[in-house]
């Protein structure tokens, strides 16, 4: 009798199959396609253009019993491929064969008002002048 997982750590998707102890099957796998986000180590928005194609896990990660590492046997886990636009990676996945669900991007904020050191001190300044 194969040895199931407590519930709160199955995966989703692992309820809908028949036998939830046997990992998920490559042509199962969802690609996610979505913009690459800013990074939080920087201010600048560089890098953020290009659309990403992930996989979802197919597996919940486990503890390693030996050295307590937690890891899985999913190897498409690991996989990130960059594209300059949205129809490409959906092209590249149609092409593949993937199944794909694409995440908009939310809207993008108002531009920030670019300032200058220079106007504090300019002539005919309305405002408080303040340290």
């Amino acid at each position: 009798m194969p040895r199931l997982r407590p519930r709160s750590l199955r995966s989703l998707a692992s309820e809908d199959r028949k036998d939830p102890s046997a990992p998920m099957s490559r042509d199962s796998q969802t690609a996610r396609i979505h913009r690459t986000p800013k990074s939080a180590m920087q201010s600048g928005r560089a890098h953020t253009g290009a659309w990403t194609l992930q996989f979802e896990p197919a597996e919940p990660k486990r503890i390693d019993p030996l050295t307590g590492w937690s890891g899985s046997g999913d190897t498409r886990a690991q996989v990130r491929l960059a594209f300059p636009t949205a129809e490409a990676a959906i092209a590249y996945a149609k092409a593949k064969g993937w199944a794909y669900e694409v995440e908009n991007p939310p809207a993008a904020r108002a531009e920030i008002k670019p300032k200058s050191y220079a106007d504090n001190f300019r002539f005919g300044r309305t405002d408080n002048w303040t340290h």
